[in-house]
């Protein structure tokens, strides 16, 4: 409940929608073959340039020594073993966030749990959404945890530090969806030298960039007619990989075996010393599309991505490596390049061309995928400017130009492999940090448990990242600049939303200025006939654009209600939870409040039918009507025909009266914006009355009020916005006129506008303007 506008949920249901019943095996089985084309599409082609990636340094001199490639191969099986089997398998798939997961969920987490959140507009209700705390959840106040929650929560500095830490891991996923297709597609494409030496670079090149085109094209048609196949290309490709390990390891060197103990690990880098920890940056792509296993966990369950890795994945991956180290072992001069082709058997050549290329096509094409998820999230967070949600075209074809600019300026796996690696190394690195306090403010399983596994996969991660620097010069810079700019728009966004929203919690009206107004017209103002929806991103109080527009407009509607849509930090809210409905003074000022809650993963303005819903939220009763006396009728085929409007018309002067005022012209425009605002024709149709049984035993002014509300609600609806121009004040510091005056304007003019994000009828809007002097 918050105490200062009396809001609350209308309605609980006694089913939970988001913890589901434990799935059947056979259910859980087919979880697992799916999750293996969306999951794991970027993982599995990495043995297409592991080992080239390793061996193209100076590492390449020891490529003659059997045990340096079995080496090689030990460290490249416990790399695998440790961080995607052991942490992120075992540990990290547990920390969901109600079946979500990515950097933003463990993000999520700590905001709700820990208090590390900046962002505005949060209320005391949000956390009585059922979903917000953990199961079981309880506050520990041991005194280290206590210290540590205090530091974390009063210094600003230090959440405003872990948010830039957020960014910067989502932005090198979103790297990720530049440099996973050029590389997987460049390495898949490369084979072609290996069957025909008068194929020049140059010609794989453009081969790879026209798929690479036809692949970002797809996203624009969708990818839902073809996903189907997703799972049997990559599970193909996974027992191909598995058998063509197998053949390598009979047919070249059995012994590979050995390599399995770590005893080779340390003798590998005896061996080789500083070459060997720089070689570390090619064993990293190894772990590349790892971060997919706990991003893409709410399309499945951790269980099913469990058991595909396990039962799958891990082993197949591994039996190829192994392979391939075999036949290393036993011919150190081949053609490093083209180690993956030049290790199968030459009559298979053609098929694994095809396959190879269609699963790095699929990887490519669920990489993409996630980088529009976590732009959406990163969007509802307001750390995002406001783009279209689920298919971005903007977000699609400026990482088709950015992914072909790598691959044309690269032009070479090896250089794309070391940018690769650096953000794999990255993200890993921020999921570490992050997961460590989960453990410790989440879970709540003590402090030293949670630094336990920071210097345990921190330590480890730390050296490959270490490694992957080592490559900057060498084309790592690439991720760093693509972050570096991401991590700047991000920030440069959501600083300017906060800063705005503080304009407005300064500035709104108190709310004796608004009932001073009264419930009849006063001073010269004038309350006309249907329902005024004013939007502002205030949970609490009257944005200052109301204000501005009676000032300029002496007028407003015979119904307000004040609506703030706002995100709050968990991935869904129930659909009962949704909405939060007050009133604001008394009964017949008819003045209420609406607040819209979505999660980072819901999709605002997707309600084609908000205008009724809240008519009948307002109402008090959303799941029985009946029960308040007021009855909905959906539109029939000649909604004049309806008895409904035929009642409404004939009980209701001030609606006929507003119906007859309407001019040709309005109807005209009517007509024009239907077909360009989805469900406005059928808002506009569906009409209310009030049940004459039930109104004799109402009470009186309760009647009065819902006749006010559906006489409003048949006059019509106007969407009243403010359309500000942020401005720095002239004694703000040059880095503010910077952020605010150049890049946030800049942002806001090229963005989508609110309006359009909401899904707001353009007939029916009406924008204030206002100038924000932040």
């Amino acid at each position: 409940m918050d105490p200062e506008n009396g809001l609350s949920p209308k309605n609980t249901i006694g089913i939970d929608v988001y913890n589901p019943p434990p799935l059947h095996w056979t259910s859980l089985l087919v979880l697992a073959y799916q999750s293996c084309g969306v999951v794991y599409g970027d993982l599995s082609t990495s043995p297409l340039y592991v080992y080239k990636g390793t061996f193209s340094g100076s590492l390449h001199q020891f490529l003659g020594e059997e045990a340096v490639v079995f080496g090689v191969f030990s460290v490249v099986f416990w790399t695998v073993t440790l961080i995607p089997l052991l942490k992120y398998v075992f540990i990290v798939l547990s920390a969901d966030d109600n079946g979500e997961g990515g950097t933003f969920a463990l993000y999520s987490l700590l905001v709700r749990h820990a208090k590390f959140s900046l962002m505005p507009n949060q209320q005391g209700a949000d956390e009585e959404l059922s979903a917000y705390y953990r199961p079981g959840y309880k506050t520990e106040d041991t005194p280290m945890l206590r210290a540590l929650r205090n530091f974390l929560e009063k210094h600003r500095k230090s959440r405003t530090c872990l948010l830039v830490m957020v960014l910067f891991g989502a932005s090198l996923v979103i790297g990720d969806g530049v440099l996973t297709p050029a590389m997987s597609v460049l390495s898949s494409f490369s084979g072609l030298q290996v069957h025909s030496s008068a194929l020049t670079h140059g010609e794989v090149v453009l081969l790879s960039c026209i798929v690479l085109v036809c692949l970002f094209t797809l996203q624009h048609w969708g990818t839902r007619r073809v996903a189907f196949l997703f799972a049997p290309v990559v599970v193909l490709w996974l027992l191909l990989l598995a058998a063509l390990g197998v053949y390598n390891i009979v047919v070249w060197n059995p012994r590979i075996l050995r390599a399995l103990s770590p005893y080779y690990v340390v003798s590998f880098f005896q061996r080789t010393g500083k070459e060997g920890w720089i070689s570390l940056g090619g064993v990293l792509l190894s772990m590349t599309g790892t971060e997919a296993m706990y991003a893409d966990l709410g399309h499945f369950t951790a269980a099913s991505i469990r058991i595909a890795f396990v039962g799958l994945i891990y082993p197949c991956l591994v039996l190829q490596y192994m392979g391939q180290a075999a036949f290393l072992s036993k011919s150190p001069n081949c053609n490093i390049h083209f180690i993956f082709f030049e290790s199968i058997p030459r009559p298979t050549f053609w098929p694994v061309l095809v396959i190879a290329t269609l699963a790095a096509i699929v990887g490519s094409q669920a990489v993409i995928s996630a980088t529009f998820s976590i732009v959406r999230q990163c969007t509802a967070l307001g750390c995002f400017p406001r783009v279209k949600i689920i298919y971005s075209p903007e977000i699609n074809w400026i990482l088709m130009l950015v992914c072909l600019g790598v691959t044309v300026g690269f032009r070479d796996t090896t250089l794309i492999g070391h940018a690769y690696g650096m953000a794999c190394a990255g993200v890993m690195v921020v999921t570490t940090l992050l997961m460590a306090l989960v453990m410790v403010f989440v879970w709540q399983q003590g402090f030293l448990l949670g630094t336990m596994f920071l210097l345990a996969f921190g330590s480890v991660e730390s050296v490959y990242l270490s490694a992957a620097l080592m490559k900057v010069p060498q084309g790592g810079w690439l991720p760093l600049a693509l972050s570096l700019v991401i991590v700047a728009v991000m920030y440069v966004w959501h600083y300017g939303s906060r800063r705005r929203h503080m304009f407005d919690v300064q500035n709104k009206v108190s709310l004796k200025w608004l009932h001073a107004l009264g419930p009849s017209p006063s001073l010269g103002i004038v309350r006309v006939p249907g329902i005024g929806l004013i939007y502002s991103e205030l949970a609490t109080g009257v944005p200052a654009i109301f204000s501005h527009f009676v000032t300029n407009l002496p007028a407003f509607h015979q119904v307000l209600v004040f609506v703030c849509v706002k995100a709050v930090p968990i991935p869904h809210v129930r659909c009962y939870e949704r909405h939060l409905i007050g009133r604001i003074g008394p009964r017949e000022f008819r003045m209420y409040r609406c607040v819209v809650r979505h999660g980072y993963k819901d999709v605002p303005g997707d309600d084609n039918d908000f205008e009724n819903d809240l008519v009948v939220r307002i109402a008090d009763r959303p799941f029985d009507l009946s029960r308040t006396g007021l009855l909905m009728r959906a539109p029939l085929p000649f909604p004049e025909d309806s008895a409904v409007v035929r009642a409404a018309t004939a009980a209701t002067s001030a609606t006929s009266t507003a119906d007859s005022s309407k001019t040709e012209t309005i109807q005209s425009l009517q007509t024009m914006y239907e077909p360009e605002s989805p469900g406005f024709a059928i808002r506009r149709c569906i009409r209310f009355e009030i049940d004459d049984v039930s109104s004799e035993s109402m009470d009186p002014a309760v009647k009065e009020e819902l006749s006010a509300l559906v006489e409003a609600k048949h006059a019509g609806v106007a969407y009243i916005m403010g359309h500000s121009y942020i401005k720095a004040r002239k004694s703000s510091s040059l880095f503010k006129k910077l952020a605010i005056d150049v890049a946030y304007t800049f942002l806001r003019k090229n963005c989508r506008g609110p309006a359009v994000a909401l899904n707001i009828p353009h007939i029916s809007l009406i924008e204030v303007g206002m100038i924000y002097y932040v």
